[in-house]
């Protein structure tokens, strides 16, 4: 008797099998508002929340946006591709001719490093044989499904595409991955500051920057006085005057003027804010 196809499994079951999940007598509660659109801390029982709420998530949720993607054109010559590959830090990278609409797969940071290792004089469009195949899939589609796909066919990248062929955005296994277990950070990962000013109006900051420390470095005061919901970070603030989690270009005001505006943001949680100070009028001249 041949064993089932995993495939032919419930999504739930499916994922249990991927990540070593056993199933457990008590029920899974579902992920509330009350995380306030900031990153839940690393333990197993926020895992079990993330795992019961992957399975409603599709990729349009979870993708990296077409503005940001970052891709290389089929003709790049050797030495610029391995400097390109230096400054964006990933492993893979979709590869394309004539635009991100006409993407023909990726390329793999280690199937160059081989290439470079032959000791032999690099190819001078190395891109025409290294690419490797890409998935391409529906913003619509299951993560479920989709984590399924990556694990049969060991591609573990997908270009987005629309019904009419152009390209949307890209999702890796480790996205997948992330939205379980949380971010993952590799030693290339750069630690950034966790706010920093742009100009004399405004800064950008990460969504988990505490209030009162942002308060303390720049003196801008973001709490909410009047409002019942408990959180501390800017993430939390923008979630309250939200009263959701916001979409990435969104823009909120804070009665003290400030204008929070979403960078980045997923279904889940809001990962980096713009805040912009209200303009000072000009002061009056003395005669």
């Amino acid at each position: 008797m041949s064993d089932p196809d995993p495939s032919d499994a419930p999504p739930s079951g499916r994922l249990r099998s991927f990540f070593g999940f056993r199933r457990k007598p008590a029920p899974v509660e579902p992920v509330s508002a009350a995380t306030n659109g900031e990153t839940p801390p690393h333990n197993p029982h926020e895992m079990r929340l993330r795992l019961a709420e992957f399975q409603d998530l599709r990729v349009e949720d979870v993708m990296v946006p077409r503005a940001e993607i970052k891709a290389v054109e089929v003709g790049i010559e050797f030495p610029e591709l391995l400097k390109y590959f230096a400054e964006v830090t990933h492993s893979r990278l979709p590869v394309f001719r004539e635009s991100l609409d006409d993407p023909i797969g990726f390329v793999h940071m280690k199937d160059v490093v081989s290439e470079l290792a032959k000791g032999e004089e690099p190819m001078k469009r190395p891109l025409e044989k290294l690419h490797r195949e890409v998935l391409y899939v529906p913003p619509s589609m299951k993560l479920t499904d989709l984590l399924v796909k990556m694990q049969s066919t060991r591609i573990h990248l997908a270009l987005v595409v629309d019904e009419y062929g152009g390209t949307d955005g890209l999702v890796s296994l480790e996205d997948l991955v992330e939205e379980i277990v949380g971010d993952i950070e590799d030693e290339h990962d750069d630690e950034e500051a966790m706010f920093v000013r742009r100009s004399q109006r405004i800064w950008e900051a990460d969504a988990r920057t505490e209030i009162d420390d942002f308060a303390e470095e720049t003196g801008i005061d973001l709490a909410l006085e009047d409002n019942d919901t408990d959180f501390d970070t800017l993430g939390g603030v923008a979630f309250a005057l939200a009263g959701k989690v916001p979409v990435r270009g969104e823009v909120l005001e804070h009665p003290t003027g400030v204008e929070i505006e979403i960078m980045e943001a997923d279904a889940r949680r809001i990962r980096r804010v713009r805040l912009r100070t209200p303009e000072m009028p000009a002061p009056a001249h003395q005669e």
